[in-house]
């Protein structure tokens, strides 16, 4: 535990930030393993995967993810849907 006054809100603010963004994380894997799982189940529906998109871009402009690591599960994402759907 520090003793610096400083250092313990500096403490104080990083835990609440780090619930914070495990949160939006997890919102993140839900929504795109849910986008999966109606995919292979055969009820795409074009909602959930501009809600799951609309989810990793919003955590890009809050910083909680870097904006190459939304564009490669993005990517990753539409290209997994692609090959649900053709096979």
């Amino acid at each position: 535990m520090a003793n610096i006054k400083g250092q313990i809100k500096r403490n104080r603010q990083n835990e609440k930030r780090r619930v914070k963004n495990k949160g939006v994380r997890s919102e993140i894997n839900s929504r795109v393993k849910s986008v999966i799982t109606n995919a292979e189940s055969g009820t795409t529906e074009s909602e959930d995967l501009k809600l799951a998109i609309k989810k990793i871009d919003k955590a890009v402009t809050k910083k909680i993810l870097h904006k190459n690591t939304a564009a490669r599960k993005k990517s990753r994402l539409v290209k997994r849907l692609n090959s649900i759907e053709s096979s």
